[in-house]
């Protein structure tokens, strides 16, 4: 026992040595700041010592051993893999954008928390345990072994492979896209060449060691996410609430805030703002009746506008605003169709009431409460079912050195991602408490300088907008649109920190996109290289052979995720949640019943997959606004994001009425269910 002991007091002294070198770290950088250091210069500083620092983690651990590029050769301690595992998790969706989607949604935002936390409970219960015992690589080892009687588990490996490579490609196009907004931001380069120098850092990393670089990378990583995340939340308590424990501080402001939000709903200012809204709503809605009709009108009115200002002499600027709206005026009446119902959808967001922050499931009637509360119940039930079958996470049961350290992996992995789950509603209510009572009301004229900062970072689709929209020169709430994945990166300069932390709050953002997207690009080159590779293309490939090959891959996936990403698909808690419904619907039910039910088989496994995906895959698109019916096509009113409430239970009924019209598992699979649910430490059989 002296050896792991020996193993784990050298790893904690130097993540010490690490935590101290970051404190001085931040301490020079806050003295250089007092001494005149442009605010530019610190957003690189901050940028280039992370990108360094993870690198040189990734050149100290290099490696091309397959046992550690894949598994970090099954030695990492409990709590290390706890903290591992917690900045895996918590990605860019969690640090950036759960504190803005409470922002804006209140109670109903909780689902995500439950969902998420409550997730790990049914890992530590149902899987993860049973995939150490397992003892092999990917996930698709795993189906391929329980479900391989007939053709060697090649059929079921590849679907494991095409879920893993779905749900893990939706799920990094999402961090990388967070890569691309933090970049911009602190360094002032274009936003698609920041995605491409976050991508650099993350290559760095999981291309030279792997699994091994990754798991060290990201536990210096957690103490970033952790610092950043904490320090402006605990300064915001402190003003605001007079306690630096955010937990106590904002049970206090909540009535506080109940009652400004009381305030606001009956201010004739407010609804004058809203109203105007409505109307801008109502003239798209009759523009998109009128088609085609309606388009050709407005492209001829654009074209007569521009004529009209050249003849006229107008200045410069009048001409490039005509130029402007006749370029960006929809090509065809196809094209004003998503277009204009993109603009009522959002104008009709932005008419609507004001929300009670801390009222759950608020509607208009009883029918639209009741709404509410099943899309949170259906949000969280995919959210936890799709932790436990999310690919990445499943892979980290495997560095563990035994199947008890593995439970107590994830134990710790609850209590650290914790540490920051309790505190995000905290700051949600924080800063909507200064928005409420520093910023509205405030005149136009002396609006606060974050708000220019954050408007020009992408000027296409600011993400940040206030427009005095009634003229009176005087900002309303209404008139304040705030993107949610720009709400906790803003949050020093709302809170009137020194810039110094906002650069560390970016770091830790980069951090946590960082960390999700080094464990997703090498699950999906993982399940490339030795699902499709090593274990169907060439079986006699040499382990080099096998992590070079592992390389490369990761090298594709990565700039073809880096595309995707620069296209700007979707906000990253729509990406992520749509991931989570795929990977429940699809690997939840194979992968638990696998575990617990021996008649489980292999027509059962395969129909399932299929099945699962296709329902989840076919609601998703039914409830498209431009693909499908929109909201007139949902099932019991239930939104897209939890299309696996669906899938879920298609997948298992699919999996049970297969396994049994069809022959049992043969003596192989039986045999190894045997053993991953014996108590004992024995060997695998092979």
């Amino acid at each position: 026992m002296s050896q792991p002991r020996s193993y784990f007091q050298r790893l904690t002294h130097y993540y010490a040595i690490f935590t101290l070198c970051f404190a001085g770290f931040l301490v020079a950088l806050a003295v250089l700041e007092k001494e005149g250091m442009p605010r530019v210069w610190i957003g690189y500083l901050f940028m280039f010592a992370t990108i360094v620092l993870y690198a040189l983690i990734g050149v100290v651990s290099r490696t091309s051993k397959v046992t550690e590029y894949y598994v970090a050769g099954r030695r990492v301690p409990a709590l290390y893999n706890g903290m591992a595992t917690a900045a895996d998790w918590i990605s860019a969706a969690s640090f950036i954008s759960l504190a803005g989607g409470l922002y804006h949604y209140g109670f109903d935002g909780l689902a995500y928390i439950m969902g998420w936390t409550g997730g790990y409970c049914l890992v530590a219960l149902l899987i993860a345990p049973y995939l150490r015992k397992f003892g092999q690589y990917t996930i698709p080892d795993f189906l391929a072994a329980r479900y391989g009687d007939a053709d060697n588990g090649r059929l079921i490996r590849m679907l494991g492979v095409a879920a893993t490579i779905m749900v893990s490609f939706i799920y990094v196009v999402a961090q990388i896209y967070a890569v691309g907004l933090i970049a911009s931001r602190f360094t002032g380069v274009d936003f698609s060449v920041g995605i491409f120098l976050g991508l650099a850092s993350i290559l760095v990393c999981s291309f030279l060691g792997g699994m091994r670089a990754i798991t060290w990378t990201q536990v210096a990583q957690y103490i970033i996410i952790l610092v950043a995340f904490l320090i402006p939340v605990m300064w915001m308590s402190a003003k605001h609430g007079g306690n630096p424990v955010p937990l106590v501080a904002y049970g206090k402001l909540l009535p506080e805030i109940s009652a400004r939000e009381a305030v606001l709903k009956d201010d004739s200012k407010e609804r004058e703002v809203r109203a105007i809204f409505r109307q801008r709503a109502e003239d798209y809605e009759q523009r998109l009746r009128a088609l085609p009709a309606s388009w050709e009108a407005g492209r001829q009115e654009a074209q007569r506008q521009l004529d009209r200002v050249k003849q006229r002499n107008a200045s410069l600027a009048e001409v490039r605003n005509a130029e402007r709206a006749l370029l960006s005026y929809p090509k065809n009446a196809d094209e004003a169709v998503t277009a204009w119902t993109a603009a009522r959808d959002y104008n009709r967001a932005r008419a609507r009431p004001i929300v009670p922050h801390a009222l759950p499931f608020p509607g208009a009637d009883r029918e639209q409460s009741d709404i509410k509360r099943n899309n949170f119940l259906a949000l969280a039930f995919c959210l936890m079912l799709g932790t436990a079958a999310l690919p990445h996470i499943l892979m980290r049961s495997y560095t563990t050195p035994s199947v008890h350290e593995a439970r107590q992996s994830v134990f710790w992995t609850l209590f650290f991602i914790l540490l920051i789950y309790l505190t995000i509603p905290a700051l949600a209510v924080l800063v909507k408490y200064d928005i409420y009572h520093a910023l509205v009301g405030t005149e136009f004229s002396r609006l606060p300088t974050w708000i220019s900062y954050w408007a020009n970072v992408d000027k296409l689709h600011p993400l940040v907008s206030i427009t005095d929209i009634n003229h009176d020169g005087i900002v309303q709430l209404a008139e304040i649109a705030i993107d949610a994945d720009v709400l906790v990166l803003a949050t020093p300069e709302i809170a009137g920190l020194p810039y110094v932390i906002s650069g560390l709050v970016a770091a830790g953002g980069l951090a946590a996109a960082l960390s999700t997207a080094d464990g997703l690009l090498l699950a999906i080159s993982n399940a490339l290289s030795h699902d499709i590779y090593y274990k169907i293309v060439d079986p006699n490939a040499s382990t080099q052979k096998r992590v070079t090959i592992s390389k490369l891959l990761l090298l594709a996936v990565a700039f073809i995720a880096a595309y995707a990403a620069s296209t700007k698909p979707g906000d990253i808690l729509s990406l992520v949640g749509a991931a989570f419904s795929l990977a429940a619907s699809t690997l939840f039910p194979v992968l638990v019943l696998g575990v617990f039910w021996p008649r489980a088989n292999r027509a059962g496994a395969v129909a399932a997959m299929l099945g699962g995906l296709g329902v989840c895959i076919y609601y998703m698109l039914r409830t498209h606004p431009v693909l499908g019916e929109g909201a007139a096509g949902q099932w019991f009113h239930i939104a897209p994001i939890s299309a696996g409430i669906f899938g879920v239970p298609a997948g298992m009924l699919v999996l049970v009425l297969v396994s049994l019209l069809t022959p049992p598992p043969g003596r192989r699979s039986l045999s190894l269910l045997a053993h991953v649910r014996a108590p004992d430490e024995a060997a695998p059989p092979h």
